[in-house]
């Protein structure tokens, strides 16, 4: 498959560089194919010839490019042109004779990068990177009236580049906006250059520091001249805009006639750095409240990104729908404050308040059969620490006695309150022993079943609850257990954490006190 072609004005021959090793030679003259000239490249992209010397430079898809004389049809030098950029694996898209000194060639590589080699010399004496990583699809050498040496114009898909090969300073660049660039012809000693698009059009382009305009196109010097008129009245951007006004509030109406202010319509253009000066000292303070602002609007974006708990809950559920939306609010907090670009992945974060619309978990929070039961024995197995708004045992099963002062001790409280010296401490409290009954025997009994726990009740002083020489009584004292509740032996309490078998006294009642 044939990939470029070039002319030798001095045979008559038509190079062809193909997908071979070899590069074809048709005689134009004769009519015929001649004999092939073989190269050590797997591959031939491009084919280009020198006008003043005759060299033909042929250049690989392995990255090397290859010289060969004509007089003699054989090769006289072979390179790998594209390693000294940094691309091993690049290949040669374009090369270029310099038609002036004849002894620079220009390589383009696949990878976006010109070399520009002197013949005499295996190492680049210029690299010049297109920054696209795009291939270089031409190039050319271009000299005009209007300069004093060659420029380059180097083309790939996105950009062309009109650039000095002696310094590597670019002149401009040409960016279409239609498409991508397949090829380009500029016209011989002008700066009119076209450009064919991935697209129906094909845009001219006039640089004038190029080259005059083509004799037959005399309408683009009238339009660089209006052009060049227009320019005058365009404004700088080192300088500000300022009116009467303004100057009076930054104290420089002094400045007016003189060359540090021009006079434009309604104001005057002002050099911004004189600007900035006259500001910072007529308004010294104002970087702080420039600050302030800055800090004061963060901190609106952060409260606008924050996740608020919607006011209706579900039904059913709400304190896990509550605790699944705090949580999600929290982590996009923590995320604002990093300022974070790139959002969480939903794994890392739990679940979210998205739940409550999905088909699997929707149900979780509007059927009742999903309510979760907290005083459940298999939720408090799961959660050993409960919220401290459940309700405790006692207040579950016990109620308070509202009896008055003097009946609020139990038998041996008043048996030992009846002497001057247990009644005397008995003032030094303000706060009396709260009391409790067990409701009914079916709370005695379910109290028992959840974990056989203990109840006791300390009090500040012993001297109330001292007994005359009773051991039993110490050890109630010690340790008083369920069985002191004073039930029936049928209510379902046996003795194994509260004392033994036996029955603590009490007053009657449903209960007994403790």
């Amino acid at each position: 498959m044939g990939r470029d072609m070039a002319y030798d004005c001095w045979s008559c021959d038509l190079l062809c560089a193909a997908s071979s090793s070899d590069l074809y030679r048709i005689n134009l003259e004769k009519g015929q194919f001649l004999s092939p000239l073989r190269t050590q490249s797997p591959g031939l992209n491009v084919v280009c010839r020198s006008k003043l010397h005759g060299l033909v430079a042929c250049g690989g898809d392995d990255g090397a490019v290859e010289c060969f004389d004509m007089r003699t049809k054989s090769s006289i030098g072979r390179i790998n042109a594209v390693e000294h950029g940094g691309d091993i694996n690049e290949e040669v898209t374009a090369l270029k004779f310099d038609e002036d000194g004849g002894f620079t060639m220009a390589v383009g590589s696949s990878g976006g990068k010109v070399l520009l080699y002197d013949l005499r010399s295996s190492h680049p004496m210029r690299i010049k990177d297109h920054m696209y990583g795009s291939a270089i699809l031409d190039i050319k050498w271009h000299r005009t009236l209007n300069s004093e040496r060659q420029m380059l114009m180097t083309t790939d898909k996105h950009v062309v580049r009109i650039w000095d090969p002696e310094t590597g300073d670019g002149m401009t660049s040409i960016e279409p906006t239609a498409g991508t660039i397949n090829d380009i012809c500029v016209f011989s000693n002008s700066g009119l250059m076209f450009l064919a698009l991935d697209c129906c059009q094909i845009p001219s382009y006039f640089i004038p520091s190029l080259g005059p305009a083509p004799k037959w196109l005399p309408s683009i010097e009238n339009l660089t001249e209006e052009m060049e008129e227009d320019a005058q009245t365009t404004i700088y951007d080192n300088f500000k805009f300022l009116t009467k006004e303004d100057l009076e509030k930054l104290n420089l109406t002094s400045l007016i006639g003189t060359n540090l202010l021009r006079a434009s319509m309604h104001g005057f253009f002002i050099d911004y750095k004189l600007y900035k000066k006259a500001k910072q000292y007529m308004e010294p303070f104002e970087y702080e409240t420039y600050r302030e602002q800055q800090t004061q609007k963060k901190l609106e974006e952060q409260f606008v990104s924050r996740i608020t708990v919607p006011k209706k809950l579900p039904k059913v559920n709400r304190k896990l729908a509550a605790s699944v939306i705090e949580k999600e609010a929290e982590i996009e907090q923590i995320e604002a404050d990093k300022n974070e670009t790139k959002k969480a992945s939903r794994k890392k974060k739990g679940l979210g308040p998205e739940i409550f619309e999905d088909e699997r978990f929707k149900a979780l929070f509007e059927d009742k059969d999903f309510e979760i039961d907290e005083n459940s024995a298999e939720y408090l197995a799961l959660h050993p620490m409960p919220s401290m708004k459940q309700p405790s045992l006692v207040a579950e099963h016990f109620e308070p006695l509202t009896e008055d002062e003097d009946q609020s001790l139990s038998d041996s409280d008043n048996s030992a309150a009846s002497g001057d010296e247990h009644s005397n401490e008995n003032t030094k409290f303000k706060k009396k022993p709260r009391l409790y009954e067990v409701k009914d025997e079916r709370h005695a009994e379910a109290f028992w079943n959840r974990g056989s726990r203990e109840i006791s009740f300390n009090t500040r002083s012993s001297a109330i609850y001292k007994e005359d020489g009773d051991d039993k009584d110490e050890q109630r004292e010690k340790r008083r257990g369920i069985q002191s509740l004073g039930l029936k032996s049928g209510s379902g309490f046996r003795g194994n954490r509260g004392g033994g078998g036996r029955r603590g006294r009490g007053r009657g009642r449903r209960g007994g006190r403790r």
